[in-house]
């Protein structure tokens, strides 16, 4: 993928489609290394599962045979020399506290390191297609404080609101984008 915002989404679809209620989703850059966590609540993955998630040729889908997602963002680490790990509870085994959270790190130093991407407009996109979901996204560095959380936007437009409507997805885009803005 060309941004890693894009593996981002992707990653995160696989959250909701694990029928997560919470996608925690964070950044955190610092000494030319930028940690990505991806954690949610969902069902999570039985070990058999977890095991071939890696494998480009592994997929639960049946719509098609392979499955890029995690190859694609360990390729992306592993060529800045950085590492990608997933760890899983399924709620078979773990009925009280399930979930899957995917950490990658990258060395932003290094020049196959792919660049970050538009965030705002993938957080768009997962709220707009999930609203039902709760996002925590965070983004820090030295220089940077971002930080978007559904739960709070909830508490403040009451029930009646959707996240989804236009003018809830046009504030949370254009709120990110002054976070980055005023971080510059």
């Amino acid at each position: 993928m060309k941004e890693l915002s894009l593996n981002v989404l992707d990653i995160a679809k696989n959250s909701v489609k694990a029928r997560a209620t919470l996608i925690r989703i964070s950044l955190e850059e610092r000494a030319g290394v930028l940690t990505l966590v991806i954690a949610d609540d969902g069902c999570g993955m039985k070990p058999e599962i977890l095991e071939g998630v890696m494998n480009p040729f592994y997929t639960t889908r049946t719509t098609r045979k392979v499955g890029m997602g995690i190859p694609l963002l360990k390729l992306a680490a592993e060529q800045t020399g950085g590492s990608v790990t997933i760890v899983s509870r399924h709620e078979d085994d773990h009925p009280d506290d399930h979930g899957t959270e995917v950490t990658a790190t990258f060395h932003t130093d290094h020049i196959d390191f792919t660049p970050i991407g538009d965030l705002p407009s993938t957080m768009e996109t997962l709220i707009m297609g999930s609203p039902d979901i709760d996002f925590l996204f965070t983004h820090h560095s030295e220089k940077l404080h971002v930080e978007l959380d559904t739960r709070e936007m909830r508490e403040i437009l009451g029930p009646d609101v959707p996240l989804d409507s236009y003018e809830v997805i046009e504030w949370i885009g254009g709120s990110l984008r002054e976070q980055y803005e005023a971080s510059i």
